[in-house]
């Protein structure tokens, strides 16, 4: 089967194609954030970080990056295990691994554009609320607790992300993909928290922005495809 699979695998990229893998990190997390249901989050989100709402525009903007900070850390560390356990998986699977990850890409797909419906584990359901005046060290530990827990919207885009960062086998690659994620992710959060009347008008976008999130799930899915079309076409 190794020798039939005829695969040019993302580990082999050019320079140009990480540049256009970074982009769609960063844009991924721009669209799981910009997400109806995350769109909903946001006051919520902003309450938990600023404590409360007397919070002026500059405290709330150090302790949102600190709580993007640290959703980055987290999503750093999953980039070094998905890249780490990609070239285990590969050397141990060989082509197999490619038909694994362009199914779990199929998956990830389906459930973006609502075609499958399933829940996503999650490891934590709650967070506790800032009530303390703490302008680095909690924020950043809810980021934390934040990027463990998830939201239902932002997983499977970020599920993609890490198959991705998998199959690229690059150690600093992935640790860019997922870090630039976060960050995408976080810069919505910071709009609306410093600006708070931009909220309200962030959810006008609501249709538009659910029509972006089915759109990259229709794109994961042609990829997921692709993939297939690879690893099978010299069998035909």
């Amino acid at each position: 089967m190794n020798n039939l699979v005829n695969f040019v695998s993302v580990e082999n990229a050019t320079f140009v194609t990480w540049i256009l893998m970074f982009c769609a990190s960063f844009l991924g997390g721009v669209i799981a954030s910009i997400s109806p249901c995350s769109l909903a989050m946001l006051p919520l989100m902003i309450g938990y970080v600023g404590g409360c709402s007397k919070e002026t525009p500059f405290r709330t903007f150090i302790q949102l990056s600190c709580f993007i900070l640290g959703t980055a850390v987290v999503f750093t560390i999953i980039g070094i295990i998905c890249a780490v356990t990609g070239s285990v998986f590969a050397s141990v699977f060989g082509g197999y691994f490619t038909i694994i990850m362009a199914s779990l890409l199929l998956i990830i797909g389906l459930k973006i554009t609502e075609i499958l419906d399933f829940e996503i584990p999650v490891i934590i359901k709650s967070m506790p609320q800032n009530n303390t005046s703490s302008l680095i060290i909690y924020p950043l530990l809810l980021g934390i607790a934040f990027a463990l827990a998830g939201t239902p919207c932002s997983t499977p885009i970020l599920a993609g992300i890490m198959v991705f960062a998998a199959m690229g086998k690059n150690l600093i690659a992935a640790i860019i993909m997922l870090f630039l994620f976060a960050v995408g992710q976080g810069m919505i959060l910071i709009i609306a928290g410093v600006f708070t009347s931009s909220v309200k008008n962030l959810k006008k976008f609501s249709n538009i922005t659910d029509k972006l999130v089915k759109a990259s799930g229709w794109l994961i899915i042609l990829v997921s495809l692709y993939l297939f079309y690879k690893v099978f076409a010299p069998l035909i």
